[in-house]
């Protein structure tokens, strides 16, 4: 417990100090705040500081985005914030910072916390070795200065959405077309990939007519060369099932092992490369997907 010492000043009168803590900051702390401070979204401090905490197991974070940190006075409205998250919960907390302007970084590096500066961190060494100052202009990396770029960002998710489950069947189009059962992860794949790389991306779901046809459906005949399929273990397809329909026939075990086996038996059969989602993240789908049929990105996140 923390204890108030009253001493006196050297003009007599009775002022307040807190005694130093019993502990050290962060010695027997699990839980930590997380601050990802930006000039823009936050988005790229988010990504490099999450892939960074999940190397310290064990740990105990909450992370607090503090974005479109633009102006000396949002700049000390962070310090303030960190400041008191510092103070009430007695350990220091940590920043992931991407801000670009040097008067707005030295402003929060004042902060009572661990302040990790990616730019800084990049920026000289990129200086130095390609002999030429940066721009230090905010914004560079999700604004919208490369239009083309982001009107590609924008056509591949609009053709993600018209031709999900089944629907739109633009295939011709298509950039790949992803093909599983339900529930394996092929909606949220598409959209990551055009979101994150403008893929044209289509998906559709395997239906137990087609499945105990044997047969791929005819409307994908013509795009064999751009399927690509999702598969998942069964005990992990159950469980997410039942969590949209519990006690259903669709969520049984005995629907949920004949469509997986059937499935792969069609992506064995039309020689369809296909993946096991069961272990990976949306992320890791969407690149292994991209890896592995050598399809190129339009876009870099």
């Amino acid at each position: 417990m923390k204890h108030l010492r009253l001493t006196k000043s050297s003009h007599g009168s009775s002022v307040k100090r807190r005694a130093s803590s019993s502990r050290s900051y962060g010695t027997f702390v699990n839980r930590r705040t997380v601050f990802f401070v930006s000039d823009q979204t936050g988005v790229t401090a988010e990504t490099m500081g999450h892939s960074l905490l999940t190397q310290f197991e064990g740990r105990e974070f909450r992370p607090v985005t503090l974005p479109f940190v633009s102006s000396v006075d949002k700049a000390e409205e962070v310090v303030r914030k960190i400041n008191a998250a510092a103070l009430e919960e007695g350990a220091r907390p940590i920043i992931f910072s991407t801000l670009v302007q040097d008067e707005l970084r030295d402003i929060v590096m004042r902060s009572d916390a661990l302040f990790l500066d990616f730019f800084a961190a990049f920026v000289g060494p990129l200086e130095r070795e390609l002999n030429v100052r940066s721009t230090h202009r905010a914004g560079r990396a999700h604004g919208m200065a490369d239009h083309a770029a982001y009107t590609t960002r924008i056509n591949a998710t609009n053709f993600s959405l018209a031709n999900d489950d089944g629907s739109g069947g633009d295939y011709a189009h298509a950039d790949v077309v992803l093909i599983g059962v339900s529930r394996s992860g092929k909606t949220p794949t598409c959209l990551y990939m055009a979101l994150q790389y403008g893929i044209f991306a289509a998906n559709y779901p395997l239906t137990d007519e087609d499945l105990e046809r044997e047969e791929l459906p005819p409307r994908l005949m013509a795009s064999r060369d751009k399927l690509y399929g999702l598969t998942i273990r069964a005990e992990r397809l159950q469980q997410i099932r039942n969590e949209r329909r519990p006690e259903s026939r669709y969520a049984s075990a005995q629907q949920v092992q004949f469509e997986l086996r059937a499935a792969e038996a069609l992506f064995q059969r039309y020689a369809i490369p296909y993946l096991d989602t069961t272990e990976c993240s949306i992320e890791e789908i969407a690149s292994r997907i991209l890896n592995n049929s050598g399809i190129e990105r339009r876009l870099r996140p």
